[in-house]
Order: C-alpha cells, then sequence, then structure tokens
C-alpha cells in the first residue's frame, strides 16, 4: 500500500474539517418560531387570502381576524407555517371594496382555522401555497 491509499481518507477529514467550520453559514434548523417581519407578513397573508378565496364558493369573501402562530424556515427562500383565524366579512366576491368588516348577522358569521404552509422569495415577489388545512372554528 502507497501513498494512494491515504489520499482518499485525507480528502474526506480535510472536507469534514471545512464543513465543520463553514457549517453554521448553511444550517437549516428546521421551523422555528418567529414574529414575521410587517411586509412579509402582510404579503403572505394576503396572498394566501387571495388564495382561499378564489378556491372557495362563499358568497363572501373571508379576511384574516387573527394571527395564531406564525413559524419560518429559511431553505432556497422563506417557507411560512401560519394558523389563522378567518372569517366571513360583509363584502361579497365581487366586491372592490378595501375595506370589508367582519360578518356580524348570527346566521351570516362563519370562521375557520386553518393552516397553512408558503414557500416565498420575498425579494423576487414569488409566492406558492404548499399545502392548507382549514377546520370550521
Amino acid at each position: 500500500m502507497g501513498v494512494g491509499c491515504w489520499r482518499n481518507p485525507l480528502l474526506l477529514l480535510a472536507a469534514l474539517v471545512l464543513e465543520a467550520r463553514l457549517g453554521h453559514f448553511q444550517r437549516w434548523e428546521g421551523f422555528q418560531e418567529t414574529s414575521m417581519s410587517k411586509t412579509n407578513m402582510n404579503s403572505t397573508l394576503q396572498f394566501f387570502m387571495e388564495t382561499y378565496n378564489n378556491a372557495s364558493n362563499d358568497t363572501y369573501l373571508f379576511q384574516v381576524d387573527k394571527l395564531l402562530r406564525s413559524q419560518m424556515q429559511l431553505t432556497t427562500g422563506v417557507e411560512y407555517m401560519v394558523t389563522v383565524k378567518i372569517s366571513r366579512t360583509k363584502c361579497k366576491r365581487n366586491s372592490t371594496s378595501n375595506s370589508c368588516p367582519i360578518q356580524s348577522k348570527k346566521k351570516l358569521k362563519k370562521s375557520f382555522i386553518c393552516d397553512f404552509l408558503v414557500y416565498t422569495v420575498p425579494w423576487m415577489n414569488y409566492y406558492q401555497l404548499w399545502n392548507n388545512s382549514c377546520l370550521e372554528a
């Protein structure tokens, strides 16, 4: 056995040392509890509500009533795992109003607790809904 058999283990050792020193730059630790930045939170919630309302058959629009939980994970972009309470508004689907109050009539009140996962590249204004589920509140 000559020097050649030591080359691969030495390269492996060098790679491991380099990884140990640089690993903190690329360590993705999974989802972390976070309060989203106001800009990212508003645009992510707006994207989710537009997607939800476009897919809904309800006569009225829904909007976020309360942000219950938000988690973030850095990947090639940013992933947000969010839990919100959404409620039916007084605005109908064809409404162009920017201000839609929550429905107050008892017969028309309806709320859901929704969990959703959005992948975003905020600096490119790119959003994609990866998963969502809503249960009546």
